[in-house]
């Protein structure tokens, strides 16, 4: 059995309303904006659900945390970025490197939490 590492994702709805998840079966993410440079999974759940309650709810009216598994080798590439205090912590993956990512993912992303204001 392979080893995977567990990701989360705080997203807000415009990921989930534009059916993008949701279009590639829970199974891809989509390209990065031109003004995303790095798509970020952060490495903890408590991290998700902050993010997704105090800026994805406050910005958009709704949150949600997504979790999916990866496989680690492909993960081992990317050190583990500290972007704050305590548990904030998370994984930089180049944009130009997402698909990558994808061809990695195992089992399906799952929406974990959802938060509305």
């Amino acid at each position: 059995m392979e080893k995977t590492i567990t990701l989360f994702r705080p997203t807000g709805p415009k990921e989930l309303e534009l059916e993008l998840v949701q279009a590639s079966g829970f199974k891809r993410w989509p390209p990065r904006l031109p003004e995303q440079p790095i798509f970020y999974p952060v490495t903890n759940e408590a991290y998700a659900v902050q993010i997704s309650k105090e800026w994805n709810v406050r910005e958009c009216g709704a949150g949600f945390v997504m979790r999916f598994e990866v496989k680690a080798e492909f993960m081992d590439r990317y050190p583990i970025q500290k972007v704050g205090g305590g548990n904030r912590t998370e994984w930089w993956v180049p944009a130009e490197e997402l698909e990558e990512l994808n061809e990695n993912i195992v089992g399906l992303i799952e929406v974990i939490h959802e938060f509305h204001t």
